[in-house]
């Protein structure tokens, strides 16, 4: 039996809307002199992501967010904060964007609550205001307890923080952050990286650049890897393990791991190899042809009992070295 539909019940879904963006650039060079640092960059990120820009020194990071931050007049292309042109509306660009630098000015005389208030009435912050905002912003980055300590006394994650605790004075959309945990410790970058969650989960936009690679994976939506200029890849870290045909590996303990099921689970398509290992399988992935979720599943249906299965993490460097392989400097 079957059952006809009318055209008045049908009901239009409407398209996707495409999500609205915080950054758009478009085939962005930048020289200096002769030497063409940015090599025709395009780049979408939309609001609410945290994209990481990663790279050797030299490879462009710089130069590319000074471009989005107002600070670098002369290049070619298109660069768009919020559908704000940079060059024609840059004091509006500025107006919703954060620019931490890699390095923190000097301000030998002010304690940390004088160097916000100084920039909050910098940001003309109303007077009336300004007290409750630096109070938020110092509480946010824990430094409430160092308000009235000398600047130039901090520790450089304390710093660090500080500098954070400033460009989040005026409640920017956009955050711009280059190499924010640059030499720092172990720690510091640890209370940066949570303190950059935190920002994440407020729902800031933020580009952030580094070559930590490992730190910035916990922490991005996407990344782009950049070298000599040169955009190499761009997605998600799985988007970009995809790209690169990576194989991942998948450790297996079975109740059951017979020989003749050995057998049958080298035979599963996207299966690259399998080593016997003395209490467990090391199964490697082609997962541009089987996903993870697919091959456990394809093992449950061929029998196998499973006591363990755990793949191991991708990391960035093994992305990062892959694309680079023979390019660097």
């Amino acid at each position: 039996m079957t059952t006809e539909v009318s055209a008045d019940q049908l009901v239009d879904v409407p398209p996707a809307k495409p999500p609205e963006l915080a950054v758009s650039i478009r085939d962005l060079r930048v020289s200096y002199g002769k030497f063409e640092a940015v090599k025709g960059i395009s780049l979408d990120i939309p609001k609410g992501e945290v994209f990481g820009f990663i790279g050797p020194n030299g490879a462009g990071k710089s130069s590319t967010i000074r471009v989005l931050a107002t600070l670098q007049p002369k290049f070619r292309g298109m660069a768009l904060v919020g559908g704000l042109d940079v060059l024609s509306q840059p004091q509006k660009v500025r107006e919703r964007i954060g620019y931490m630098p890699d390095f923190f000015g000097v301000y030998e005389d002010l304690t940390a609550l004088e160097y916000l208030h100084f920039f909050a009435a910098a940001y003309k912050l109303p007077t009336s205001r300004r007290k409750g905002v630096i109070d938020d912003v110092l509480s946010l980055t824990d430094l409430t307890h160092k308000a009235n300590a000398p600047v130039d006394g901090l520790s450089r994650g304390m710093k660090q923080r500080l500098a954070l605790a400033r460009v989040l004075l005026h409640d920017p959309d956009l955050l711009l952050l280059d190499e924010p945990a640059s030499g720092l410790d172990p720690r510091a970058r640890i209370e940066v990286r949570e303190l950059l969650k935190a920002l994440k989960d407020m729902g800031k936009t933020i580009l952030i650049s580094s070559h930590i690679l490992h730190e910035l994976s916990q922490l991005c939506t996407r990344i782009g890897i950049i070298e000599t200029g040169e955009m190499v890849a761009q997605g998600s870290l799985d988007d970009i393990f995809r790209q690169l045909q990576l194989k991942r590996v998948i450790h297996l303990r079975l109740e059951n791991g017979t020989p003749d099921l050995e057998a049958t689970v080298r035979q599963i398509d996207g299966v690259d190899s399998l080593e016997s290992q003395v209490d467990r399988w090391a199964v490697r992935l082609k997962e541009d042809v089987l996903s993870i979720a697919d091959f456990h599943e394809a093992l449950v249906k061929s029998g196998a009992r499973l006591t363990m299965f755990q793949p191991e993490a991708m990391d960035m460097e093994t992305a990062f070295m892959k694309l680079t392989e023979g390019r660097t400097a």
